[in-house]
């Protein structure tokens, strides 16, 4: 039986810097006949990385990211995530596990129609049991952190696309996860937004916060400093392993 995170029953496995690890990942859907979207996935990142999972549609990147983001579990193989396997985690503990270790930055921004660019970062601190002035002040960072400090009282929604996948980011980081993970956050941008946003998370990255970023583009993903190339639900290269 599983006891939950807060319990402090279920230990962080070792492996000293690693954030997030697969190994022999497969994900199977139980169609007629089976579709095998991911097949024998290895790789793992480590603090302070940068990564760019680049693949055409099809690739199994959607499943990659759920099974990374904890949103689904693999058919066999192992994932760890902030030195947590996720074998040995109940429902509930997952759901823990995203709240607190997990940023996502989506596509299409997901943010709340009618609430201001600070409340809207401040949701994503509300099942932590802050204060609502405490996560208010966290956001404020957050959005300042981001370039948006003169935005916060704006309704989220009306703010312009690179603007609005600016306050995206900052809910991402407002709780200081262990790995941020990032889905087509430029597949709703112009170029001049998609390569600010580009600009934004390597600066972020290099104040030390761990990204990865699905896109099917490959000239984003190469501006990283380590690119992981999916095809067919296998890993076709990475520009890590030497």
């Amino acid at each position: 039986m599983t006891t939950t995170m807060s319990a402090g029953a279920v230990a962080p496995v070792p492996g000293a810097g690693v954030v997030l690890s697969l190994h022999g990942v497969t994900k199977e859907y139980p169609t007629t006949p089976p579709v095998r979207a991911l097949q024998g996935v290895d790789f793992a990142v480590t603090e302070g990385e940068l990564v760019g999972v680049v693949g055409p549609s099809g690739s199994g990147k959607s499943t990659l990211l759920h099974i990374m983001g904890t949103l689904d579990r693999p058919t066999a193989g192992e994932v760890t995530v902030a030195g947590y396997n996720l074998a040995d985690l109940s429902d509930k503990d997952l759901s823990a596990l995203r709240s607190r270790h997990i940023g996502f930055v989506f596509q299409q921004f997901h943010l709340l129609s009618g609430y201001t660019a600070l409340d809207n970062v401040a949701d994503g601190l509300l099942y932590t049991g802050m204060n609502v002035a405490t996560r208010r002040g966290l956001a404020h960072r957050a959005l300042a952190r981001v370039g948006l400090e003169h935005r916060l009282d704006h309704v989220a929604t009306k703010l312009s696309g690179g603007e609005r996948q600016r306050v995206a980011v900052a809910r991402a980081l407002v709780g200081s996860p262990s790995i941020v993970l990032a889905d087509e956050p430029t597949g709703n941008l112009d170029s001049k937004n998609s390569d600010a946003i580009v600009d934004l998370i390597r600066q972020i990255n290099g104040d030390g916060v761990t990204f990865v970023v699905i896109t099917h583009n490959r000239e984003i993903a190469e501006a990283f400093p380590r690119t992981i190339g999916l095809r067919d639900g296998q890993i076709e290269y990475d520009s890590g392993v030497r």
